[in-house]
C-alpha cells in the first residue's frame, strides 16, 4: 500500500525478522515429537533442539508438574516448536548431516558403480561377438556355411 497505513494483511515486523521466522531447523520434528512423548517431563526434546537452559528447568520441575510437558506435546505436534536458534522444527525426516555421505553423493556413487558394471558387461558382450564372428568366418572358409 502506498498510503502509509498498514492493511490488516501486512506485517508490522521488519523483513529480516519475517525471514528469521520462516527459517526451518535441521532438527527432525518426528524425533522431537518422540522425545517429548517419551521423555518430555525431563526436557529431552529441549536438549535435542538446543534449548538446554529450558531443558534443565524442565528437568528440575518435572515438566512444570506436567503442564509445560503437555503444552510442548501440543506445540511440537502442531509444528510450532522452535529450536535454540529460533528456527521452526517442521521437517519430519531425520537429517543425516555428519553421518556419512549425503543422499545426492550416494546417488552419484551408485550411478558410477552401475555405469562401471554396464561398461564391463558391454566389454564382455563385445568379446563374445568377436569370438562368434571368428567362428563363423572359420566355418565359411571350410565350406560348412553358405556365403551370403
Amino acid at each position: 500500500m502506498t498510503s502509509g497505513s498498514l492493511s490488516r494483511y501486512e506485517s508490522m515486523e521488519p523483513p529480516e525478522r519475517r525471514a528469521e521466522n520462516t527459517a526451518v531447523s535441521e532438527r527432525s520434528r518426528a524425533l522431537t515429537l518422540g522425545l517429548v512423548v517419551c521423555g518430555g517431563v525431563f526436557g529431552l526434546h529441549r536438549f535435542y533442539t538446543g534449548r538446554t537452559q529450558s531443558g534443565v528447568w524442565m528437568c528440575l520441575t518435572l515438566g512444570g508438574m506436567g503442564i509445560w510437558y503437555l503444552y510442548d506435546v501440543v506445540v511440537v505436534a502442531a509444528g510450532g516448536f522452535r529450536d535454540g536458534d529460533g528456527r521452526r522444527v517442521v521437517r519430519w525426516e531425520v537429517s543425516d548431516a555428519g553421518i556419512g555421505p549425503s543422499a545426492s553423493n550416494r546417488r552419484v556413487s551408485d550411478l558410477e558403480d552401475r555405469m562401471l558394471g554396464l561398461e564391463s558387461q558391454v566389454g564382455e558382450l563385445a568379446e563374445r561377438l568377436d569370438f562368434a564372428e571368428r567362428l563363423l568366418a572359420q566355418a565359411r572358409e571350410r565350406g560348412g556355411l553358405p556365403k551370403g
